[in-house]
């Protein structure tokens, strides 16, 4: 019985760490897509590091990694590679903790520090083309003029911040600034990337168990480091 429940386990370890590896390379694939595709993040010319492609394309090649080394550890019965599994997911459900409790402290100071790049990537719009491009996909998308309002544009307002086109002698401005309508879109999903968080944490503690308990049967087996 206990032999069954073990080769259960193990199966479906290699089961769940298989369909994390395809999610990892969809979630890679759809990072290089937007790396190629849409390039914002001369919009916050200081974090461009954090820009959504490049945190897709981070995570993918960490699920894939990951994923695929509790996978190869499980099928093999591998004590090192279940061992090092165990204390990846340890790692990555500490530093989701840790970022999640730091937004919620300095949520005020990186409000400021985004709003400070933004101002940034406004102005470097006036010489580069390929700013003002980002500025306005973005200000067309999400029905927004400037940081604040049309009035950070100067006398150079671009249509995109126009209701009308610009149509008419005396165009009318959208009236809501771009930093208001990203800090709704953060708060309108906040719940949402609260449960993924809780989710995923609850998912690593479920993977770190499995592999510890495969990790206990290898060593009372005395199977040691088969490959």
């Amino acid at each position: 019985m206990a032999q069954s429940c073990l080769k259960f386990l193990k199966y479906t370890m290699c089961v769940a760490n298989f369909l994390c590896f395809i999610s990892g390379l969809a979630v890679l694939s759809f990072g290089i897509y937007m790396t190629i595709t849409f390039k914002i993040a001369a919009l916050t010319p200081n974090l461009t590091h954090f820009s959504i492609s490049n945190m897709l394309l981070i995570s993918g090649i960490v699920i894939t990694c990951v994923s695929f080394l509790g996978f190869l550890g499980a099928l093999k019965e591998n004590r090192c590679l279940l061992l090092m599994f165990f204390l990846l997911l340890l790692l990555l459900m500490l530093v989701e903790l840790t970022a999640a409790c730091l937004l919620l402290v300095y949520d005020r100071k990186i409000a400021s520090l985004a709003q400070e790049d933004l101002i940034n990537g406004l102005k470097k719009a006036e010489n580069s083309t390929e700013v003002q491009h980002d500025w306005d996909m973005v200000q067309e998308k999400l029905d927004c003029c400037g940081v604040h309002n049309a009035s950070d544009w100067g006398n150079k307002v671009p249509k995109s911040c126009c209701k009308d086109k610009c149509q008419t002698a005396q165009p009318s401005y959208r009236d809501t600034g771009c930093l208001v309508k990203i800090r709704n879109w953060f708060e309108d999903n906040f719940l949402a990337a609260g449960v993924t968080v809780i989710v995923l944490c609850v998912i690593e503690v479920l993977g770190m168990c499995f592999a510890m308990t495969l990790f206990c049967h290898i060593s009372r087996s005395g199977l040691r480091y088969k490959l």
